[in-house]
């Protein structure tokens, strides 16, 4: 009886705002046919691609206000939002991005009752705090956050990147340390606010955006890396690397040129970036900036698989997965680096090197089995490897203080159920302490969370692992609620990590499953290209396995399921439920690549053809059109509840992707199900700004639990008609 009461509270949920849902006009359906190498396909939303029509912005409008609407008057919600304060609070000060220059540490610190960072500075790591800058205070009649700052090298001067609305596209200005005052100069639109300055203090290097315009379809085509010189005008700016300026390079318009200088200062290197992640560079010595055309020679090729590279004294050592998936280290001359011809370091090993990092005169590697990290160190003086003492388990990492003069470096630690702590590390003595900027984090209900890491069968029987976390009294009879999510590209890794947004739904009696699929690099590089590209839908089929795995083993059942993804996780998202929508009670699909077929033609698109493939290749394009999650929904199909997100800011997956699969959903579903489109104004790809953060995490949340039949996320009964 209580299992078909649940049943029934579920319907009657799921039943509650369908009926309001037919308030929203329908999307009028303006039908573009296109024929690719054959096949034709039927587009009915190409309309909304338009981003600066009135009709499609006041189709944004109202999907987004009706939205609002909805979320609004769900219970639960706003006691969300409210818990996500709460334990933000119990975390008394948050450090990040700390960087030394001499005896002076710059950092961003933020305090519970702050939205944003502000900069601080301390001289000496006990030393008193010194408020540098406040992004809010900067301009208090619009919202400013800090993306980005880069203390010169002799720490008297700062660039920050000022972003506001969310957008990741940020203005440089230029600091004094000692006065706090800005020189007059500033520079627009550029992307993180990365910079690099040149050894003498005297201007940086930067890449700057063609356009402000997150929405400018030439906005990052065929940049060009830059040198600004102190007290010039920005829009003189040399540019000294770029297709332009080096047409024998071979540079594509949807590489970013880069430069930046080793460590020690010593090199000056040019990186052709993109989401490939192996290298694309050149070296020159650092006197070569003051001339008209730098005199670059070659590093490294695509083909060399090089994946990052650090100088310490006159070696090169890199981190490469030519004829090693899993990584190996080698080592080349630095002043005549030959990837093809360099010793082997650290020969590979089953596990997978996950980061590579240098400090002043020591080389660090972390490896992982797939959950768990380890760190190993070494010494070119001592020609040593050793391991570095670590008090537990999970997920490490380590990042220098100021890898140009210093071998200090910070060690951090965090697991799905330990909130993780901050040390200092020497790595001539090999001993930990507690960092001066680690701060105790005592959250309720942590001590309860259970841990099983599995392995599960997928579509083909390859085993993929999947995480799940909940509490320890958890009943496996299929009715607790699970929000499983997954990711699965760009070979990024799912390595535990501590939420406290998750916390909230775990103390709750929420089941976390986080997938570990094909596409991203648990299990190495050949892990990363079984879903890459043609070999995309083992990505979402892994997903899909897991979820099956879920209910078979009664975790949760498919009225309780809730599937998740972001970004190049909309694939795996969207896939699954066009796939499989029997399988989930509500999906969210949160700033999501969902018109596959269509992201070359979006701002951002080019840029990402070497991950996902491009129309004008006949294999990668079929491929494309498996990955599209908008053109595989057919109408009459019973999907699951669903709520698309999309930022009006955001530069790196146009508001249009999330859109047009929202429209063709709401067409097409036959389940009764909601089918909402939350539309972002004041964030991007994603925010700083806490406030608006927690908002819009809980509206997600709020709305999957509700259509999943959380008890405590579901309207009364009088709000049915």
């Amino acid at each position: 009886m209580k299992k078909s009461l649940l049943s029934l509270a579920i319907l009657v949920a799921t039943a509650a705002l369908p009926a309001a849902a037919q308030r929203l006009p329908a999307t009028p359906k303006r039908v573009v046919t296109d024929t690719y190498f054959g096949k034709k396909v039927v587009d009915n939303y190409r309309w909304l691609e338009d981003t600066n029509s009135p009709e499609v912005q006041a189709w944004f409008k109202a999907q987004g206000d009706y939205t609002t609407q909805t979320l609004d008057q769900i219970p639960g919600r706003d006691k969300l939002i409210q818990t996500f304060e709460e334990y933000d609070k119990l975390l008394a000060v948050r450090y990040g991005e700390i960087k030394q220059r001499g005896n002076r540490y710059f950092y961003r610190r933020t305090l519970p009752n702050e939205k944003v960072g502000k900069l601080y500075m301390r001289d000496g790591k006990a030393g008193p705090e010194k408020l540098l800058f406040d992004p809010v205070a900067y301009n208090k009649q619009k919202s400013f956050a800090l993306t980005a700052f880069t203390p010169s090298p002799d720490g008297q001067l700062m660039v920050v990147g000022l972003q506001e609305g969310g957008a990741e596209l940020s203005t440089l200005r230029i600091m004094s340390v000692a006065t706090k005052a800005f020189r007059p100069e500033s520079i627009p639109a550029v992307f993180g606010g990365a910079v690099d300055w040149l050894p003498d203090n005297s201007g940086f290097l930067y890449t700057p955006q063609n356009s402000a315009d997150p929405k400018d379809p030439k906005g990052n085509l065929d940049t060009k890396g830059r040198l600004h010189r102190l007290g010039t005008a920005p829009t003189a700016d040399p540019d000294l690397f770029s297709r332009a300026k080096n047409p024998a390079m071979g540079i594509r318009p949807d590489q970013y040129p880069i430069m930046y200088f080793s460590a020690d200062r010593a090199q000056l290197y040019g990186e052709l970036s993109s989401v490939d992640r192996r290298s694309n560079s050149w070296v020159a010595t650092p006197a070569e900036v003051g001339k008209p055309k730098i005199a670059w020679k070659r590093l490294a090729v695509p083909t060399d698989s090089v994946y990052a590279y650090y100088k310490i004294g006159g070696k090169l050592y890199l981190h490469s997965v030519k004829g090693a998936p899993n990584g190996r280290v080698l080592v080349t001359d630095a002043a005549a680096p030959s990837p093809a011809t360099a010793a082997v370091l650290l020969p590979e090993s089953p596990q997978n090197i996950t980061r590579f990092v240098a400090t002043k005169d020591y080389l660090f590697v972390v490896l992982s089995d797939g959950i768990n990290e380890k760190i190993r160190q070494y010494s070119p003086a001592t020609k040593q490897w050793a391991d570095v003492p670590l008090p537990s388990k999970g997920t490490v990492g380590i990042e220098p203080y100021d890898a140009s003069s210093s071998n200090e470096a910070l060690i951090y630690t965090t697991s799905w159920n330990d909130p993780g702590k901050l040390y200092d590390y020497s790595p001539a003595s090999r001993k930990l302490a507690l960092s001066a900027f680690h701060v105790p984090m005592n959250y309720p209900g942590v001590a309860d969370l259970v841990v099983e890491e599995l392995e599960v069968p997928s579509h083909d029987g390859t085993m993929v692992p999947l995480s799940l976390v909940y509490r320890k009294d958890l009943k496996k009879d299929g009715n607790a609620v699970c929000f499983m999510t997954g990711y699965g590209a760009y070979g990024v890794s799912a390595t535990p990590y501590f939420s406290r947004r998750n916390l909230a739904l775990l103390n709750q009696g929420v089941v976390l499953a986080e997938t570990h699929p094909r596409g991203g690099s648990e299990k190495g590089q050949k892990w990363y290209r079984a879903g890459y590209q043609v070999t995309k839908p083992n990505t979402w089929k892994d997903f899909i396995a897991c979820g099956e795995y879920l209910v078979k083993n009664q975790y949760t059942s498919p009225q309780r399921l809730i599937g998740e993804g972001t970004s190049a996780g909309g694939i795996l998202i969207g896939r699954a439920i066009t796939e499989r929508p029997d399988l989930f009670a509500a999906a969210i699909s949160n700033v999501s690549c969902s018109n596959a077929l269509r992201m070359e033609n979006s701002p951002n698109g080019p840029v990402n053809v070497p991950e996902f493939g491009s129309v004008k290749d006949s294999a990668q394009c079929m491929a494309l059109y498996e990955m599209d999650a908008f053109q595989h929904v057919v109408p009459g199909t019973k999907y699951p509840a669903v709520l698309c997100v999309g930022g009006m800011n955001d530069p790196r997956v146009i508001v249009w992707q999330p859109g047009k699969f929202a429209a063709a959903l709401q067409s097409a579903s036959a389940s009764g199900k909601p089918v909402l489109m939350q539309v972002n104004y004041d964030n991007g790809h994603f925010t700083e700004d806490k406030k608006v953060a927690f908002r819009n995490f809980a509206n997600m949340y709020a709305f999957a639990l509700w259509q999943a039949g959380h008890p405590n996320f579901q309207p009364a009964a009088t709000a049915v008609k």
